[in-house]
């Protein structure tokens, strides 16, 4: 609502402008016309002059929307021509408050000076017309020039003071803006605490207890018997949804983040699953860390998460790697593993990359993954970093840093 209405008062204020320049023009022209003696040449000598200067400034401040910053060429030409017509006739003289009235609005000095000259150049023309300057005439000068000094600084002032309340109007609304933004992420993060408590405290707590009765039930069952092959098949079952369910919790509650950069988050990613499975996983990390912001880091490690579950569950690889590569405006991120890989062309994308590939384009970044059979998989990933770098990560090191696997 309010940058309707301050556009609604920049269009009223260009539109009173243009009808002023167009009025202070129109009843200077009888002045200068009038004359018993006047010819069609002399006549034409006055027009001309005023139509030209009338077309100079439809151009640069009607249609080429100078009313608001008003051009140099148009002021060089405007008063080129003003200067032009004062000297034809001295009639003329007051246009001068029309030529430069784009500027009244912007420099309140700008408005008294020239109105106080153009009083001097009434004062002066009337001297060298009559000879002399009635006590009268020169009186009313001085008031018409002081009021019009007055009004000019007062509708100035008015405008300065409505382009302040509009840039204030813009930082709340910016202010505003970020707030929404900020409250949207904590309610997000709030509701992924929530399921993450809500799946531990259920799924995860139901598939340990089901692990428990069944490993007490296979104690009690004779061996290579086919009723404890199917407990001991089971509890297997059990335990992998037990492991994916704690897979789960870590995704929606990057608890990480909360206590480091993503850097280090990533770190300890890997190194769990080095612990977890006994695969070579390590991390690392090139050129010179930069913070990003946090819902940034939380998309990204989240990446990681998923394409490290996916090496896990998939790829029977025997080593991962984690390459983060921050290049000055591009952070790299490549998920390398030597597992069994496959064909992306022949298989139909599932859930997992097609979720990874959404963050990243909601990041403005880029996704690829690249595989063969045999030859593991690579996912490649790039975001775009602030242009000026925040303070480097005091966790990580500069230049080429490597965790080894954990025993």
């Amino acid at each position: 609502m309010a940058l309707r209405q301050a556009w609604e008062w920049e269009r009223w204020k260009a539109m009173g402008q243009h009808a002023f320049f167009v009025t202070v023009l129109a009843l200077s022209m009888p002045g200068a016309l009038a004359g018993a003696d006047m010819t069609t040449g002399a006549a034409l000598s006055r027009i001309g002059p005023a139509v030209g200067l009338a077309l100079w400034y439809a151009y640069w401040i009607a249609l080429r929307g100078g009313a608001d910053r008003p051009p140099l060429p148009y002021l060089v030409g405007a008063l080129s021509g003003w200067a032009v017509m004062a000297t034809v006739d001295p009639a003329f003289l007051p246009v001068a408050v029309a030529v430069l009235s784009p500027y009244w609005l912007r420099r309140a000095w700008w408005s008294a000076g020239g109105m106080l000259v153009l009083g001097a150049g009434w004062s002066w023309q009337s001297l060298t017309t009559d000879g002399s300057v009635d006590v009268r005439a020169l009186t009313g000068c001085v008031l018409g020039t002081a009021v019009a000094v007055t009004i000019t600084c007062y509708v100035a002032t008015l405008d300065h003071e409505s382009h302040k309340r509009q840039r204030l109007l813009d930082e709340l609304t910016a202010t505003q803006a970020e707030r929404a933004a900020a409250e949207r992420q904590a309610g997000t993060l709030a509701e992924r605490q929530r399921l993450a408590r809500e799946v531990h405290d259920t799924l995860t707590q139901g598939f340990a207890s089901i692990a428990m009765l069944l490993d007490a039930a296979r104690d009690d069952l004779p061996p290579d018997s086919p009723a404890a092959r199917r407990v001991e098949q089971a509890m297997r079952t059990a335990r992998d949804n037990l492991a994916e369910s704690r897979r789960l919790v870590h995704a929606l509650r990057p608890a990480p983040l909360d206590r480091t950069h993503l850097a280090e988050a990533v770190r300890e990613l890997t190194a769990r699953l080095a612990e977890e499975t006994g695969t070579e996983a390590y991390t690392v990390v090139t050129g010179r860390p930069a913070a990003l912001p946090p819902s940034t880091e939380g998309e990204l490690l989240r990446v990681v998460q998923e394409a490290l579950t996916n090496a896990r569950r998939h790829a029977r690889a025997m080593s991962v790697s984690v390459t983060l590569s921050y290049l000055g405006d591009v952070l790299a991120i490549d998920i390398q593993d030597d597992g069994t890989g496959f064909a992306p062309i022949a298989r139909h994308p599932g859930v997992g990359l097609t979720t990874m590939r959404e963050r990243i384009a909601a990041l403005h970044g880029t996704f690829a993954v690249e595989s063969a059979p045999g030859e593991g998989t690579t996912v490649a990933v790039t975001v775009p970093l602030p242009v000026e770098p925040s303070a480097s990560d005091p966790s990580a090191v500069s230049g080429t840093e490597r965790m080894a696997p954990a025993s």
